[in-house]
């Protein structure tokens, strides 16, 4: 794997507050509380143990490793904690307390009905409760996919809460002067993933219809193995119709892995996870009082060269803008042939990038 640094250093019901540890004890007490074992890079095994914390009132489900200063992680769509199955184990080795959780409305943590309740000012408030519940006072957070933009708002709202923050895939990208889905309808058609996603129902019925397909196909389609995603959706048509099925399981995504992610989403489904993407315009319109301002904490930022997200204008020109917005930028590490799954397919290049930051920030 070729890695170039560009840097010298370089439940579908809403939660009632009052039942939260309740709840939170009888979801432990079903099973959720197993320990299972990851192995670090050198061989070491590392347990990971799973709870479910009461954040701020929302039963969030945790995987957790390690001991010391606190690292969250934070996946994306269509993820989970176990995303971040091979950091756990590394970071944990390193010295550090790495929690990964479901994040609201996936899998294992609890599911507001109210699509409202999926914006970003609840998703940054979820990483700072997660914080309490855990008893810290501040953390590192990382995120990838839809989890880099909740790690950088934190880092952009609480910077006396976010010691540093890592993205992976997605660039911080201040708020514009228009609502998004207009423009990106404008510029990408009413078929672009993200304008396919607003319409209830649609995309969560087929992404359920038949759960081991569907991440086979998602995972291989966005990753650097396969050919050049353009996610657009045919007219007519779903997501998966652009997402082929992988001639052969890649070297990073076993069909073991691919089985936990369908039990994982098994009674969850999609809903709650789409409900994010539903709340794009809300979102512009509740973050204005940060239009155009800057991340101000410690950052890393690490993408794939064969990432969609990144490929326009290209990775290399995306790193360069995101300075200007992250003027304490400490390195934009770019994975020559990794697409989006970035810490799934180089799990050992992004660890160390991670864990190198941590350790500069001291």
């Amino acid at each position: 794997m070729v890695r170039e640094s560009l840097t010298k250093h370089e439940s579908g019901r809403a939660v009632d507050p009052g039942t939260a540890g309740a709840r939170c004890r009888a979801l432990s007490s079903a099973g959720k509380g197993a320990s299972v074992h990851q192995r670090t890079g050198t061989g070491e095994a590392v347990p990971i143990t799973h709870r479910v914390v009461d954040a701020g009132g929302l039963p969030m489900h945790i995987a957790e490793a390690g001991a010391g200063p606190l690292v969250l992680l934070l996946h994306g769509f269509p993820e989970c904690w176990y995303s971040w199955r091979h950091q756990l184990a590394a970071l944990a080795g390193a010295g550090f307390h790495a929690v990964a959780p479901d994040q609201r409305g996936y899998c294992r943590t609890a599911r507001p009905a109210a699509v409202e309740d999926y914006t970003i000012l609840h998703l940054t408030g979820d990483v700072l409760a997660l914080m309490d519940a855990l008893g810290e006072g501040s953390a590192v957070v990382a995120g990838h996919d839809w989890g880099a933009p909740v790690a950088w708002h934190a880092a952009l709202m609480r910077p006396d809460r976010v010691r540093g923050v890592v993205g992976l895939s997605v660039p911080y990208r201040p708020r514009g002067s228009a609502p998004p889905l207009g423009t990106l309808r404008q510029r990408l058609g009413d078929g672009f993933y993200m304008a396919y996603f607003q319409a209830p129902g649609i995309a969560d019925a087929e992404f359920a219809r038949d759960l081991p397909a569907t991440f086979r196909r998602l995972l291989y389609a966005a990753s650097g193995e396969a050919p050049p995603l353009v996610p657009v959706v045919p007219r007519g048509g779903g997501l998966l119709d652009i997402c082929p099925e992988p001639p052969s399981p890649p070297g990073w995504l076993t069909d073991g892995d691919v089985a936990v992610f369908a039990a994982e989403y098994a009674e969850a489904g999609f809903t709650g996870p789409l409900n994010w993407y539903r709340n794009l315009d809300r979102n512009w319109a509740l973050t204005a009082p940060w239009r155009h301002a800057p991340v101000t904490v410690p950052a890393l930022f690490v993408a794939g060269t064969r990432d969609f997200v990144v490929s326009q204008p290209g990775p290399a020109q995306v790193a360069d803008r995101l300075r200007a917005c992250v003027p304490r930028l400490a390195g934009a590490v770019l994975l020559d042939g990794c697409g989006h799954w970035t810490q799934q397919e180089r799990p050992g290049d992004v660890s160390e990038a991670i864990i190198g930051f941590l350790r500069d920030l001291g």
